[in-house]
């Protein structure tokens, strides 16, 4: 397998994950909640008040910094989708489908949960990260092996 050393950006992917846990801990500390944001956006959506505000802005900032981030450093690029807005609307659905299943998401589990030595969040990280290895090969297989 070649590395795309055009993409590989390992200063910038330690500073991203530096901020998701500083994120994380300020939101702990401040809200005494985890960091999940299959949670966070599932009680949006179910009507909870108490804490409306900061779920409200956890998840404007959550989705407007791919737009924003390009226009404050300048390394970065706008967001790239690959498939069509209604691909991407399903595949939204369908991963909030597998959050459910798995009570948490990435963020809740394999930053949040791991973090707090949780063996629930470790087999759910598990779970996640194989079922993303398991489709990458396929789809690999099956395209011919393009990226």
């Amino acid at each position: 397998m070649k590395i795309d050393w055009v993409h590989f950006t390992p200063w910038e992917s330690l500073g991203g994950g530096a901020l998701i846990g500083l994120a994380a801990v300020v939101l702990m500390v401040g809200c005494r909640r985890i960091a999940g944001i299959s949670g966070i956006f599932g009680e949006v959506l179910t009507g909870a008040r108490d804490g409306l505000g900061w779920r409200l802005a956890f998840l404007l900032g959550l989705c407007s910094a791919p737009w924003l981030m390009p226009g404050v450093v300048e390394w970065g690029e706008g967001p790239r989708f690959g498939i069509s807005w209604p691909a991407l609307f399903v595949a939204g659905l369908v991963t909030g489908y597998g959050t459910r299943i798995a009570r948490g998401c990435t963020s809740g589990h394999g930053v949040c949960g791991l973090s707090r030595l949780s063996p629930r969040s470790l087999v759910a990280v598990l779970c996640f990260m194989g079922a993303g290895v398991a489709t990458v090969t396929v789809l690999r297989l099956v395209s011919g092996g393009a990226s």
